[in-house]
């Protein structure tokens, strides 16, 4: 892992929140503090792409975070309208299967990195099987299959749990990028979320990208509990 001088900053911060003036202000606020910021579904629906333009203003990188799902062709449209966004992170699910990820990463062109979630950070061992997953196998080695075949598929990079995390760094060259949500700082709460790690673990683990939402967008001072984080962080290496 790169020095803590030469290393990006890791926190992606998730303003998941249909309140347009919030979003614009965490966006200004923590500009300089973050390395992105990421707009979901919550937000997107809400205020579509006049909203992420006014986003956009704020001058910080976004992860467009839409998670597209669908067939190859459906996928490939989608994602070449919201590629004329200029995100610099754009995401579909790699359960769509292979075909629908390269068809995804030809619709995809210019900086935009593309990357595949593999299992929601929300699901445990037990979901994932009563959902029809082969039940000999945990998260981890889903999540390890569903990275090598986005990787097989050209993608950039995935989305993994913390948790799932050692084994797809371990499988596939550093370059292919993880980014990592379930990151709670060790005195907060673990909300919706099962699967999860303090930012120091992920990073420690090899992830690239570190999304964090309420531990800094609920905060009383979202400037502060950003900086407290990164402090935690230094001395990485």
């Amino acid at each position: 892992m790169p020095s803590p001088a030469s290393r990006p900053n890791p926190i992606c911060v998730a303003l998941d929140t249909p309140v347009l003036a919030r979003a614009v202000a965490l966006a200004r606020d923590l500009k300089g503090h973050v390395g992105h910021v990421k707009l979901g579904l919550e937000f997107f629906y809400a205020h579509g792409a006049a909203g992420y333009a006014t986003i956009a203003e704020q001058g910080v990188p976004i992860f467009l975070d839409l998670k597209l799902h669908d067939i190859p062709n459906t996928v490939a449209q989608g994602l070449t309208s919201l590629a004329k966004l200029k995100p610099a992170i754009l995401n579909i699910h790699a359960t769509g299967g292979l075909d629908m990820m390269k068809a995804a990463r030809d619709a995809v062109h210019g900086n935009t990195k593309l990357i595949a979630v593999t299992i929601l950070t929300s699901l445990s061992n037990e979901n994932i099987h009563a959902a029809g997953f082969d039940v000999r196998r945990d998260t981890a080695a889903h999540a390890l299959s569903l990275a090598q075949l986005a990787h097989e598929a050209g993608l950039d990079g995935v989305v993994c749990s913390p948790l799932d995390l050692v084994d797809i760094r371990k499988a596939l060259p550093r370059g292919f990028l993880t980014i990592v949500p379930g990151i709670r700082p060790a005195d907060s709460n673990n909300n919706d979320q099962k699967r999860i790690a303090t930012p120091r673990a992920a990073l420690e683990a090899g992830a690239d990208i570190l999304v964090i939402g309420r531990a800094i967008t609920g905060a009383v001072d979202p400037v502060a509990a950003c900086q407290s984080i990164l402090a935690n962080l230094e001395g990485l290496s």
